[in-house]
């Protein structure tokens, strides 16, 4: 009489207890992603400020801008850490401001922080078609612009954290502009930015 644990059957029961074993770990791997899966932060600009607009010395435009971003952590179980963020606006995707650094920023779970970076001071080089367009947009009132946030993120939930993962969040909006006013200036709408990771 043979053995059900003949030497023939040895390899098929060996198989069989690896796919037993991948496929538990799939599954837990699976529960694991619905449970803490990530979700993108959100980010809103909620005002800004020109308190420095000099275009008369082309090729060189310097400004001084300050907007107030709102960001929210959407995830209940999720921690999200920012590092090496940068911030700058642009205007018909040509820079207006050279890159401000800001602090690492630590977004606790379903929280929400806001960000108030003065960027600009120094002068920077830009196309004739871009010094031409501010002051044809500030003589109209209404500016395009563009802020830009890049760096990197991560993720952390209990004692899981992930690797690090590059970060563009864009912001398009109109401001009201009038020549020669210094300070707030009105947002046409509530821009919600676009993040991608």
């Amino acid at each position: 009489m043979a053995s059900p644990y003949a030497p023939k059957h040895a390899g098929r029961a060996l198989c069989s207890c690896m796919v037993v074993f991948l496929l538990l770990v799939g599954i837990i791997a699976l529960v694991v992603w619905l449970v803490y899966r990530p979700h993108k932060p959100k980010f809103t600009v909620v005002s800004a400020a020109i308190y420095y607009l000099n275009t008369t010395a082309p090729p060189f435009l310097s400004v001084t801008m300050q907007f107030t971003i709102v960001t929210r952590n959407p995830n209940k179980r999720v921690s999200i850490f920012y590092d090496q963020l940068s911030a700058f606006v642009s205007y018909k995707n040509q820079a207006i401001t050279p890159p401000v650094m800001l602090p690492p920023l630590c977004h606790r779970k379903h929280s929400t922080v806001a960000l108030s970076p003065v960027l600009g001071g120094a002068a920077v080089p830009v196309s004739v078609e871009v010094a031409n367009g501010l002051v044809m947009d500030e003589t109209y009132g209404v500016m395009g612009l563009r802020l830009i946030l890049l760096g990197k993120l991560k993720y952390k939930a209990g004692a899981i954290r992930t690797g690090h993962y590059g970060i563009y969040v864009k912001c398009d909006m109109l401001v009201g502009v009038k020549k020669g006013f210094v300070g707030q200036v009105p947002l046409l709408g509530s821009p919600e930015c676009k993040v991608d990771i």
